[in-house]
């Protein structure tokens, strides 16, 4: 019988039994896993039929649709979380990669984490290696000594590799390192490398850099320019060029272009990462680099504050009888400096000062004289020193040189003053220094070395070494056992040249774990311009071993207490003035005549044993050396 197709349909047939829609709606929203998302299933549990809804003879799930037919449960599952996970990766990486390309603070963020794990990783490891290094047992000093060179040269490679890596910032931050006399030796020739070690700027970002500089194309500011730098550096590089308007070659120093981007937050990421090895390991702090940096880098990368320098250290020289030359300043912008362009070797090239005629001895003398006089008269000093700022060339007909040559000072971005009273007590060291050992120039030296580094009796041994590059000097150390029996002298004007036994002696007492802490202590404690001066001190005592000089190793010490023995008198002179009213003519007139005369003993008594000393150093250069050294004791 057929079924007459517009008979009446009832409620029930015509809608779904309640049963039917719960079963619905458990199928349509199906869950497959806790990792899974909610899904519509491929049909309906139910179908339709003339006289009403019927459910199916089975109720699909995931695992009866086609794409899913004939492969094995453990196929399945890999197959359910696959899709999931694959578009969920592909989503977060290009969120990621247009984050980083478009948002700044995402890219710096994400660059701060990974440069800081690298010297984060390089310190933490250093300092483990120190500890178990130090903890472990010797059978001898020499064994003890070769243990802790190790240790030196392995914790520097491993920083030495991070700063690479990180570049910028931190390859300056090596560079500072390098040039710390107070530092072990392995790590000093560990981290020199880096003074050559910078990669430049493409043209195409010079060219940008002017433009967004200067306002202006190359083409219009030079009418011609060198696009290979002569010399590049952890902050800038240099080209050569022949500017429109002043007619001059010139020397066109420019900032590499992403350095500003990335300068705080690498200065934030070693202040971060060396305050976190402070809090792990108080004995080893290194928070003073952080400090540092901080306070230098923003000078070192302003070249208007370089061109300033530059001008006010030509001008303090102006009256000045000296070979110190400073190249003229044409323009500077905060990331362009143009200068005038000086041809010339550098000041420890051998070959060039034979090949012009020029005498090594002078040279050295000249750089204790150039530095002496920033350091200790004028209170103002350039705090970069290497050989690198530093050229040498013949002096010409028209040049006020006393010589014939002329030493060419480079890179002023970075000076420092001294306050009256630090420079003063800072010279009277020094002429501590120079008098023989006595209890009072004992108890001179450790008052004095409070005054300027913050020094405590126990720390003074390393202090003065640090200072003069030389073992301590006769009862500086209260402990005599780390003598390592070498006998000292008693004043710094007696040290006899370097010899192994000193060597020896040097490499006994840094083999010492509580002489290392101490340097480290020396170096939290001193202030930031003691520490510059340090830097000149061992520029000066390098430049002289390095130039081959015929004279004593203390006769560029002769120089330094001339100029410090100046500028004790001109503050005893300031003093006299201003205490006048208060001594009266006649206390004011005795106090000058015993200064006065203080001031003419000591400037006389330098002068001659600077002329001894020259004296030697001119037989040393014509008679055989065998003659010489009779000669010279006779002098004695």
């Amino acid at each position: 019988m057929h079924t007459n197709p517009l008979r009446k349909v009832t409620r029930t047939q015509m809608n779904p039994p309640r049963q039917f829609i719960q079963v619905a709606l458990q199928g349509m929203f199906c869950k497959f896993g806790a990792r899974s998302r909610w899904i519509l299933p491929p049909r309906l549990p139910f179908r339709h039929c003339r006289d009403g809804f019927h459910p199916c003879q089975q109720l699909p799930s995931r695992q009866h649709s086609s794409r899913f037919t004939g492969l094995p449960p453990e196929r399945r599952h890999a197959v359910k979380l696959g899709l999931p996970l694959a578009v969920t990766l592909l989503t977060l990486g290009g969120t990621g990669y247009v984050a980083y390309e478009q948002y700044q603070p995402f890219r710096h963020s994400l660059l701060a984490i990974v440069r800081c794990s690298r010297v984060a990783v390089a310190a933490v490891l250093g300092t483990l290696d120190y500890k178990i290094t130090f903890a472990r047992s010797y059978t001898s000093g020499a064994e003890r000594a070769q243990g802790y060179s190790r240790c030196h040269t392995r914790s520097a490679k491993r920083v030495l590799k991070a700063l690479l890596a990180n570049g910028g910032v931190f390859i300056k931050l090596g560079q500072h390192m390098a040039s710390l006399i107070v530092l072990p030796k392995e790590w000093r020739d560990t981290m020199r490398p880096l003074q050559d070690r910078c990669d430049p700027t493409s043209y195409e970002d010079v060219e940008a850099l002017f433009l967004s500089d200067i306002g202006k194309p190359i083409d219009e500011l030079f009418e011609d320019f060198d696009p290979t730098p002569i010399g590049v550096a952890s902050l800038a590089q240099v080209h050569t060029g022949k500017h429109r308007e002043s007619g001059k070659k010139v020397a066109v120093k420019l900032q590499h272009p992403n350095l500003a981007e990335f300068c705080e937050i690498d200065m934030e990421m070693v202040s971060v990462t060396l305050s976190w090895i402070k809090r792990w390991f108080p004995e080893f702090e290194f928070t003073w680099l952080s400090e540092e940096m901080r306070e230098n880098l923003p000078k070192e990368m302003d070249f208007v504050n370089e061109a300033q320098n530059a001008r006010r250290a030509a001008a303090n020289f102006a009256n000045v009888s000296t070979s110190l030359y400073i190249p003229e300043v044409i323009s500077a912008t905060k990331r362009v400096l143009i200068m005038e362009y000086i041809q010339g070797a550098r000041v420890d090239d051998l070959a060039f000062l034979k090949q012009e005629g020029i005498d090594k001895n002078k040279v050295a003398l000249e750089l204790a004289r150039i530095f002496g006089r920033m350091v200790f008269v004028d209170g103002w000093f350039h705090a970069d020193p290497h050989p690198g700022n530093l050229l040498i060339r013949r002096a010409a007909k028209d040049s006020r040189s006393p010589y014939n040559f002329e030493i060419v000072l480079l890179d002023h971005g970075l000076y420092f003053d001294m306050d009256d009273q630090l420079r003063i007590n800072y010279s009277k060291w020094w002429l501590s220094l120079i008098a023989r050992t006595s209890p009072k120039t004992l108890e001179d030296r450790r008052k004095y070395a409070e005054l300027v580094g913050n020094i405590t009796p126990d720390l003074y041994p390393v202090f003065e070494a640090a200072i003069t590059g030389r073992v301590a000097l006769e009862g500086a150390w209260q402990d005599e056992s780390y003598s390592g029996g070498y006998d000292r002298a008693s004043s710094i004007i007696d040290v006899p040249p370097f010899s192994e036994a000193e060597g020896q002696a040097i490499r006994n007492a840094v083999s010492n774990e509580g002489i290392l802490l101490s340097v480290l202590d020396v170096l939290r404690r001193i202030p930031r311009r003691v520490v510059m001066v340090l830097k000149l001190n061992d520029l000066t005592r390098s430049l002289d071993h390095a130039l081959a000089t015929t004279h004593s190793s203390a006769r560029i010490f002769l120089i330094t207490a001339k100029y410090c023995v100046a500028a004790v008198w001109q503050d005893d002179y300031r003093r006299i003035q201003h205490g006048l009213r208060l001594y009266g003519w006649l206390g004011s007139l005795r106090c000058f005549a015993s200064c006065w005369w203080k001031y003419v003993k000591g400037y006389t008594t330098l002068t001659i044993m600077e002329t001894v000393m020259d004296m030697r150093a001119t037989l040393t250069r014509l008679v055989p050396m065998r003659y010489a050294c009779k000669l010279t004791k006779k002098l004695r």
